[in-house]
């Protein structure tokens, strides 16, 4: 067993153990499958853009729409890559409602931008904590980090002074992204989610990951190298998804809730919590911070100290990992059954805009 491994169980307890194990795996197999539909998307993407000079050829010598789009079908596109679209899939909701309808051009973006807020709604920030592959990555490198011999088994936690200002980035990102969405009129907001860019957003964000420029690249390292050392530097400090599933979670119905009576005041709660939120000393923890990862209730020693309270029995991690992936998997299944799930771009339109893709930029 490695050492980070022994300090993460010695910490957490057998039943804690449990717990994290199994939100690992929760976590895993949903980072399992983004990377099975990026792979499917990539050969979506590389596909086209090997038919697209036939593809503009013939459409240039005047062959028919239906023989077209017969000779140049391209591979199944998956729609769940649409979740790396979330300002898209924001207006797509305030479209939605100004509107009436959702807008067909990336409707999956706005499903899944709902699922997650309403999980949120429902059971905390689970989203962050057992589905996020943001949020694996970032325990992982903490993870690695606390192997490092000069660290002696423990992340660095910056002083409150830094911590709390730093925290506050993330809402002002998620301001700033609010203000800009809901400051747009109709017709500007109509004109951006019609809009050739918009159109292959999802070419343009997997085209940022396969061919990364040395700025972004630099970026992404400097995050990576600061999560080695701080536990959860960008969902801390500055993701503004992150930081809007908080405030949603401020309302929902769920709390961790603390039995004084009971409580023996061994502080191992708070030791286990990621976001290092004084547990102990509190009868109820409504901090948007809390991300309902359920280690500080695996661990408690002392039976019925510490619940997840809300529901009628409560939520045990076995019983919220069954939650947040039947809820996640609700959502996905009510789109497609009402047709809200596949985009409707065609396979030919996709074929001319790819090759001038790299040309479109944002609507002002």
């Amino acid at each position: 067993m490695s050492r980070a491994w022994s300090l993460v169980s010695g910490t957490l307890g057998r039943r804690g153990l449990k717990t994290y194990r199994l939100r690992l795996l929760v976590q895993s197999g949903f980072a399992l499958l983004i990377l099975a539909l990026g792979a499917q998307f990539a050969q979506f993407v590389r596909r086209a853009e090997a038919l697209s000079p036939a593809y503009l050829a013939d459409l240039h010598r005047g062959v028919d729409a239906a023989t077209l789009a017969a000779r140049y079908a391209l591979p199944t596109r998956p729609p769940g890559v649409e979740g790396f679209l979330p300002i898209s899939g924001l207006m797509g909701l305030v479209d939605w409602v100004r509107e009436g309808h959702l807008n067909a051009i990336h409707p999956a973006a706005t499903v899944l931008f709902l699922v997650a807020v309403a999980l949120a709604f429902l059971l905390r920030k689970s989203f962050c904590s057992w589905l996020c592959p943001v949020g694996l990555l970032s325990e992982s490198l903490a993870r690695l980090g606390r192997r490092l011999p000069f660290l002696r088994g423990r992340n660095l936690r910056l002083p409150r002074w830094l911590d709390v200002p730093l925290r506050g980035l993330k809402y002002l990102l998620l301001g700033f992204f609010l203000w800009a969405v809901f400051g747009m009129s109709q017709a500007a907001m109509q004109a951006f989610l019609t809009s050739d860019y918009n159109q292959v957003a999802d070419v343009k964000m997997l085209w940022f990951f396969t061919r990364m420029s040395a700025l972004a690249g630099g970026v992404l390292l400097l995050l990576a190298l600061g999560s080695v050392f701080v536990n959860g530097l960008w969902c801390r400090y500055l993701c503004p998804y992150g930081a809007l599933l908080g405030l949603v979670s401020w309302a929902s119905p769920l709390r961790i809730r603390r039995n004084a009576d009971a409580c023996t005041d061994c502080g191992l709660c708070d030791r286990v919590c990621m976001a290092r939120l004084p547990i102990s000393s509190k009868a109820r923890i409504i901090s948007p911070e809390c991300t309902g990862c359920l280690d500080c209730v695996a661990s408690c020693p002392t039976t019925n100290a510490l619940g997840l309270a809300g529901t009628r029995k409560g939520l045990g991690p076995g019983r919220m990992a069954a939650a947040v992936v039947l809820l996640f998997l609700a959502g996905v299944a009510a789109a497609r059954i009402t047709g809200n799930w596949q985009n409707a771009i065609s396979d030919t339109e996709y074929l001319r805009r790819i090759p001038e893709a790299a040309l479109y930029d944002h609507p002002r």
